[in-house]
């Protein structure tokens, strides 16, 4: 049944004539619309898959989408990461309803600082070009919403233990954006936020080290001792899967590390993983 669908919608020599090299194909519904679009080392076999799908639940994705899709669009690339590449700016432009990796890089989560007139503002927004003008350094942006604002949360924890908590009204005006959160905490210290920065760029984590001394003089951390270092853990287990990782795939890709911007931060990693590879000199 899957065969007979298959080429009768795109061809029974569709398979047959299609290249054995890396590529991307695109599925389109009866209106020219993209309803998925996928990346392939070797063109033939992967579509050869969609065309043999049984009924298995593994390929139930594949059925679907051939039973959807009107017409199969093919385009020949020159490298597996050139496939990689074009898959994700596709998706990225296209938002194809079948593709959900990578199709809300919209939602990947960034962490703020600011520092100013001894308050220092901690920010966590999807949007960061909401808070333009506001002069806050931003780190991320991160994969993970939930990873992310469960270390902000812990971050902030730690960071009130320590300073004092400012009331809303002593915030300077803010946007108001859903799914964002802002916090301010003043006598934080100077030498805290140095390394605040240091540890949200991936430098180092010597901050938790130090906070956790600190508290040690803080008779409500003292007695809040298994909420703090469950805070601490959180953040050092957020630094080793997200924090580091962002900083090496830049280093690997060859980009400064800093703030990665929402749409570009897979494209990095597809970069970091499949780097340019020199020609070798006979």
């Amino acid at each position: 049944m899957a065969v007979r669908q298959f080429d009768r919608k795109f061809g029974g020599d569709l398979v047959e004539n299609l290249p054995r090299g890396p590529g991307v194909y695109l599925f389109r519904d009866e209106g020219g619309h993209v309803l998925y679009v996928g990346k392939a080392k070797d063109l033939r076999r992967r579509l050869s898959s969609y065309r043999t799908a049984g009924r298995r639940k593994a390929y139930r994705k594949m059925r679907t989408i051939v039973r959807e899709a009107a017409s199969v669009e093919v385009r020949s690339v020159e490298s597996e990461r050139a496939a990689l590449l074009t898959e994700n700016a596709l998706i990225q432009d296209l938002r194809p309803p079948y593709n959900i990796d990578g199709a809300y890089s919209f939602l990947y989560p960034a962490i703020g600082l600011r520092e100013k007139g001894g308050q220092v503002l901690f920010c966590f927004t999807t949007t960061v070009e909401a808070w333009d003008g506001l002069e806050i350094e931003w780190f991320g942006s991160f994969r993970s919403r939930l990873r992310a604002r469960d270390a902000f949360d812990a971050l902030v924890d730690l960071a009130v233990r320590l300073g004092h908590r400012e009331p809303r009204s002593r915030l300077p005006e803010l946007p108001r954006v859903r799914g964002s959160r802002v916090v301010g905490v003043r006598r934080l210290g100077g030498r805290w936020l140095a390394q605040l920065r240091r540890f949200l760029a991936g430098e180092s984590s010597d901050v938790l080290g130090g906070w956790s001394l600190a508290l040690l003089e803080k008779a409500a951390a003292r007695r809040d001792a298994g909420e703090v270092q469950e805070a601490l853990a959180r953040l050092r287990d957020f630094y080793e899967s997200d924090i580091v990782r962002l900083r090496a795939a830049c280093e690997r890709a060859g980009r400064p590390p800093g703030f990665v911007a929402q749409a570009e931060r897979d494209a990095l990693f597809i970069r970091s993983r499949h780097p340019v590879r020199s020609p070798s000199v006979a």
